[in-house]
């Protein structure tokens, strides 16, 4: 890698700004599902009636939007009390109480799919991308995530990953240079489009380009990539490219990658595995809340 790259490092990502990004999004939920009130709750809930009700993991998981479920009732009762029983990161078994809520029950009522909404899409995440962790052990390969997120959902979609064991890749267009394959198409070949990218940020980025051949391999090398993203390749045909491109540059695999051959790829030697499926793909885990004590009569 060239020096003075200032290369994106995945083991350090932070998430700055992702609390009023959080409250944005909170509002914008409830404001979709709440509208101009709780009908049902203004008809059959006293309003003064106080309770506490748990969320409970109906299956096991790994933990993630805890602090995001507790904006949501904090939104609809600043007053409510919300109690973690784990922490984000955290892997629950079935049956255990991942909080408590307690304060006006006819708002923890209305404010409960939403946070649910968030904590099931969310700990999917995190489950999904803790199993192919596990799948890599003890290879070096890096778990990554991708673009291939929900919109306007990224940057807690990044941070699920990030509890489940995983890295982030870029955040977006702006802070890394990936060249695919409409980009080496538009540039007239892999080589110029990693001299073109060179040129222009070659102070600012490390550069990464895609490639699906051994020639592409070789080409992107010469021209002074930093990172080669092999492309739906073969465990065959990825052990081939390593030998080629021999260390001179970082190594990425993506496309096609599941659980089943990620062992595969990760055996190989490479740096990093990104895989879509993470976000894209991830099942939310199944997650409910019951009310366990109502006072008095309100």
């Amino acid at each position: 890698m060239k020096k003075g790259v200032k290369r994106n490092n995945p083991k350090k990502e932070r998430f700055p700004g992702l609390y009023n990004y959080t409250e944005i999004l909170v509002k914008a939920a409830l404001a979709e599902d709440v509208g101009p009130g709780d009908i049902t709750n203004a008809a059959v809930v006293p309003a003064r009636m106080k309770g506490t009700a748990e969320i409970v993991a109906k299956e096991d998981f790994v933990v993630a939007g805890l602090f995001v479920a507790e904006r949501v009732f904090k939104n609809i009762d600043r007053n409510a009390v919300f109690n973690a029983g784990c922490k984000d990161g955290d892997r629950v078994k079935k049956g255990s109480v991942i909080a408590r809520i307690s304060g006006r029950l006819g708002r923890i009522l209305t404010a409960e799919r939403v946070a649910l909404n968030f904590l099931q899409r969310l700990s999917g995440i995190a489950t999904l991308t803790g199993e192919f962790v596990k799948r890599v052990r003890p290879c070096k390969a890096l778990i990554l995530d991708t673009r291939k997120t929900t919109p306007c959902m990224r940057k807690l979609e990044r941070y699920a990953v990030k509890m489940g064991g995983g890295y982030n890749h870029r955040s977006g267009l702006f802070d890394a240079v990936l060249i695919k394959d409409n980009h080496i198409k538009a540039a007239g070949g892999v080589a110029e489009a990693v001299r073109k990218a060179n040129r222009k940020y070659r102070e600012e980025a490390a550069v990464e380009v895609e490639v699906s051949t051994l020639k592409e391999a070789r080409e992107a090398v010469r021209a002074g990539a930093d990172i080669i993203l092999l492309d739906n390749m073969t465990p065959e045909r990825i052990k081939k490219a390593l030998e080629a491109i021999d260390r001179r540059a970082l190594v990425e695999v993506s496309g096609g990658v599941t659980l089943d051959n990620v062992k595969k790829a990760a055996a190989a030697g490479v740096d990093f595995i990104s895989v879509g499926a993470l976000t894209h793909s991830a099942p939310a885990v199944d997650i409910s809340m019951k009310v366990t004590r109502i006072e008095g009569k309100g």
